[in-house]
């Protein structure tokens, strides 16, 4: 597998501890593969549409979910032409879904760019997000009928995650309990998905697809739960990221949802400005001074860190391999990043 010439740079493979110069190679060489064919599905003869349509690519990111299919196939056969059309279609799947992700949270920056609903209108953002859906959606539907109902599946939890993210725990239902099953539907469920592809077009059995599958979910909920910490402790200038999003809209992260379990007469004014609106800058600012130095916050992480070890506990299935300690590696640098 030859990667096509394109325009535009590849984005770095995440530093895996456990890669040898030869795997680092091959993924390197299968992302500028899947980058090459990510333009030119989305290339168009209207230049606006074009232009629209690679906006957030062009914003950078690691492409984590590809990277994950391209080394998931690695644990099977490797890396073929399926793999990447496969891996190109989770990649257009996450990006379609970053559009009406900067709709909802009325962001003006993405990864040091301006976010889509900031450089176009709402309007826009969301129809060029839908027809990046329909693009991934016809990329997985040549690799057969089980690639497309799994992309319909993992479509309607993705979704479905996004609706309940944006509302509290019902009556009678934990609320920590909630959230994780919120995240693993909004975040775990394409990087299971991702990672289900690569072992899937690469060869590997039933139950080895499975394992992966699992560790992917496992993978997604705890890369979700570090963004949720990045959120709150980031500074914009490294990560290109507004700090307090999540707080802004009023979502009730891990740290959020521990601070506010908190007995501690102390914590009252952090407790009352969580449960307000924060729609005014200083009271955000507060808030954000307030959270990032409360136990909640090394609580959020070793729950996030517990996370990251049953995906790596869930690879325990699998024969060793150099592809398989790059799997666990992965899942220790999702939690360790800072941005």
């Amino acid at each position: 597998m030859t990667p096509s010439a394109h325009t535009g740079s590849t984005p770095p493979v995440l530093a895996l501890p456990a890669t040898s110069d030869a795997l680092n190679e091959r993924l390197v060489e299968g992302l500028a593969a899947v980058d090459a064919l990510l333009r030119r599905e989305v290339d168009h003869d209207d230049e606006f549409i074009a232009g629209a349509n690679i906006h957030l690519a062009e914003a950078g990111g690691k492409r984590f979910r590809p990277l994950l299919t391209l080394l998931a196939s690695e644990v099977g056969s490797g890396i073929n032409d399926d793999v990447i059309a496969a891996a190109t279609g989770v990649e257009l799947t996450h990006l379609a879904s970053l559009y009406h992700d900067d709709v909802m949270d009325e962001a003006d920056m993405r990864r040091g760019a301006p976010s889509a609903n900031a450089k176009y209108d709402n309007s826009t953002a969301i129809l060029v997000g839908d027809l990046l859906f329909g693009t991934a959606s016809s990329i997985i539907a040549d690799l057969g009928p089980e690639a497309v109902k799994i992309q319909a599946r993992t479509f309607i939890r993705l979704c479905s995650g996004q609706i309940r993210d944006t509302r509290r725990a019902p009556d009678g239902v934990d609320a920590t309990d909630y959230y994780l099953q919120v995240l693993a539907d909004k975040t775990g469920v394409l990087i299971a998905t991702a990672a289900r592809y690569g072992a899937m077009f690469s060869g590997c059995d039933a139950e080895t697809t499975e394992t992966l599958r699992e560790y992917g979910e496992r993978l997604g909920m705890a890369f979700q739960l570090a963004d949720d910490l990045i959120d709150i402790a980031s500074d914009p200038e490294e990560t290109g990221k507004t700090p307090g999003t999540d707080l802004r809209e009023g979502k009730q992260t891990l740290p959020v949802l521990y601070a506010l379990a908190s007995t501690d007469p102390a914590d009252a004014r952090l407790q009352e400005l969580l449960r307000s609106e924060l729609k005014d800058d200083a009271s955000l600012a507060e808030a954000l001074a307030l959270l990032r130095v409360h136990p909640a916050m090394d609580r959020a992480q070793e729950r996030t860190n517990a996370v990251a070890a049953e995906a790596t506990a869930a690879l325990d299935a699998l024969p060793s391999s150099e592809a398989k300690s790059a799997l666990a590696a992965l899942a220790t640098s999702v939690v360790t990043r800072v941005g």
